[in-house]
């Protein structure tokens, strides 16, 4: 077995300009990984993919409901957003729900990512804040558990605090091994290292709700949130929000820094663990979408929906097209362990 295989070329004319390598996997709640490209024992870090996960805590503690929040608020908390006027009105309002402000966020101030949104600030001169930054709904969530669970709020970062322990011990229950490499994420928490087959395996689990009931149905109510509302856990026109659109919500993914991505298909029982060795992110949709297409989870509508992400044009200064992004053929032996739903 390759350590990686490739995922995406980037065409220019009739010329391969580029190629991305990388690892994805694909896994079924009872931990078997049924399909995979590329050694499922790499170990990386999933970075943002582990927000849902880490929102588990927001409600199974009952905090989300003590403090009223809505699905909006829970797919924010799962969010790594773009920084848009929806997105940091619903965090303003939530910090001050809790008797909390904006300082109180460990992570920094960013300008957005949104393009228009971030071009308005810079010409009327306003500052980033802590609000901006993609994480600051998950840490607006992890500042609710404090709250309801009477955790200081000071050190919420740290990786001995209550908070950040509940959500290792979970990782844990849902069968992630002991002892793997923890880094710091860009915006300050604690960030796990997780082999691709144990990352798709926790999302198939998420997905299919393996867990004592009480948290299975915190499992379903996140993604539920995602699904309903995409363009806050991630943005206007992100391709999370067309994916979850074109499907029906059959497919809800997430993505992480440095191109990772776990994607969760809850009425499957599956999710799809990936990562582009490069970094680059310009290639995990497309790998996505021709993997749902190749194991017949989505079908040529929906891929024909999703044309925009599924090969993405490069383009010049001018915006006209002189290449694309092409997916691998991802050719496999039939899927194992599982049967598949039929697109």
């Amino acid at each position: 077995m390759k350590t990686l295989e490739e995922l995406a070329q980037v065409w220019r004319g009739e010329v391969i300009e580029s190629r991305h390598l990388g690892v994805a996997v694909v896994a079924n709640a009872a931990g078997e990984v049924i399909a995979g490209w590329g050694d499922p024992d790499l170990v990386t870090y999933p970075r943002s993919s582990m927000k849902p996960f880490q929102a588990l805590a927001l409600v199974e503690t009952g905090a989300a409901d003590a403090f009223a929040l809505s699905s909006r608020h829970l797919a924010l908390a799962c969010a790594s957003h773009r920084g848009e006027a929806h997105h940091t009105d619903l965090a303003a309002d939530w910090l001050e729900t809790i008797g909390c402000a904006v300082p109180d966020l460990a992570c920094g101030p960013e300008y957005p990512k949104h393009p228009e949104t971030q071009r308005r600030m810079l010409r009327a001169g306003e500052e980033a804040t802590s609000l901006h930054h993609n994480c600051s709904g998950k840490h607006t969530g992890f500042l609710t558990v404090c709250r309801h669970c009477g955790y200081g709020i000071e050190d919420y970062a740290a990786v001995d605090h209550p908070a950040q322990q509940y959500f290792f011990e979970l990782l844990a229950d849902l069968g992630a091994p002991v002892g793997m490499p923890v880094g710091s994420d860009g915006c300050t928490l604690p960030s796990p290292a997780l082999r691709l087959g144990d990352a798709a395996r926790l999302g198939a689990r998420f997905a299919a709700g393996q867990a004592p009931a009480k948290r299975a149905a915190a499992m379903a109510r996140l993604i539920d949130a995602m699904g309903r509302h995409p363009e806050y856990t991630s943005g206007s026109e992100h391709a999370m929000v067309a994916v979850a659109e074109a499907t029906g919500r059959r497919v809800v993914f997430k993505g992480g820094a440095e191109a990772f991505l776990l994607a969760f298909l809850p009425q499957d029982g599956l999710a799809i663990a990936l990562k582009v060795a490069d970094g680059n992110a310009r290639a995990r949709v497309p790998a996505l979408i021709a993997i749902l297409h190749r194991l017949r989870l989505i079908g040529d509508a929906e891929v024909a929906a999703l044309a925009a992400f599924a090969r993405p044009a490069i383009t010049n200064s001018r915006a006209e097209q002189v290449g694309r992004i092409e997916p691998a053929a991802f050719e496999t032996e039939a899927p194992r362990g599982a049967a598949l739903r039929r697109a």
